[in-house]
């Protein structure tokens, strides 16, 4: 059984770890309300994108026009995966649940006799794939020393995966990221990003207008693929920043509760093994008052 003193240096202990945990929930929440609004704010342009990339795409067709990034290498060989997670930890599981959903897409690729490629986009993401897939991992990207996530970042990745693209590293490209739904609530999501894909969107009257374009469809599509990669992979950080700060916020919040839950106990049985020393202190001094 532990000593007074020992119980009493750890329950100071572990106030002083709730101390953090209650301060990290705080930075964590002040975060959260501008990585939520940025996010936010992100979506409307990446989809107003996708649907002015359909409708281009449309106009183009699948044909020999098509542009590289849109039409692919024709092959289904090699696969690229961008994986994006957060650069620190002590937000829950929102770093495992990425890692381990690309990890599912991996071995199915695998199992099907593709071979796969990683760029890990955050330390948090390449730590755990290096574990099981080292060889595979071909670049990492750190934005450790980036307070706040902007476009220039995004447009670094994009030129990595272009630049690899353009010299027949890969065939088909999918990002990896963790869309932010709620404090308690991010999904991993997959986003092929090449061969550009121009699924349509939801048609509102934007969407449905005829357009005549100038100079040439195929000309502003090979403009506007680019920018719209970098579009999607920008989306992408934002969505993870917010995620991280939510999952990290309900992480502390949790911590803080199980170290008041600890206290409450260890200070029980600090009351305890006081109360029992001092009974035994008096019954002590009780017998040798009636032995004299």
């Amino acid at each position: 059984m532990p000593s007074l003193k020992d119980l009493k240096n750890r329950i100071a202990s572990v106030k002083a770890t709730q101390k953090i945990t209650k301060a990290m929930q705080m930075v964590a929440a002040a975060k959260l309300r501008r990585a939520q609004d940025a996010a936010e704010a992100a979506r409307p342009y990446s989809q107003r994108m996708a649907a002015v990339m359909a409708n281009i795409a449309d106009a183009v067709g699948s044909g020999d026009d098509a542009p590289r990034l849109m039409a692919g290498t024709g092959k289904d060989d090699t696969h690229l995966l961008v994986v994006c997670t957060a650069e620190r930890g002590l937000c829950g599981g929102f770093n495992s649940q990425i890692a381990r959903f690309a990890r599912e897409h991996v071995r199915k690729l695998v199992a099907d006799g593709k071979t796969v490629k990683i760029i890990c986009v955050g330390k948090k993401g390449y730590d755990i794939l290096r574990r099981e897939y080292s060889s595979l991992i071909i670049e990492r990207v750190d934005f450790r020393e980036v307070k706040q996530m902007s476009f220039a970042q995004a447009e670094t990745v994009a030129g990595k995966v272009m630049s690899l693209f353009e010299e027949g590293g890969f065939d088909v490209c999918t990002l990896f990221y963790s869309e932010f739904k709620s404090v308690i609530s991010q999904v991993p999501t997959a986003q092929q990003l090449i061969p550009a894909s121009a699924a349509p969107v939801e048609a509102d009257a934007g969407a449905m207008a005829i357009y005549d374009y100038e100079p040439d469809a195929t000309e502003i599509l090979e403009d506007l693929l680019p920018r719209s990669i970098k579009v999607q992979i920008f989306r992408a950080l934002l969505e993870n920043v917010a995620g991280e700060m939510g999952a990290k916020m309900s992480a502390m919040d949790s911590a803080t509760r199980n170290a008041g839950e600890m206290i409450d106990k260890l200070s029980m049985s600090y009351n305890r093994q006081r109360q029992a020393q001092i009974t035994k202190e008096l019954i002590e001094i009780i017998s040798g008052a009636e032995a004299l």
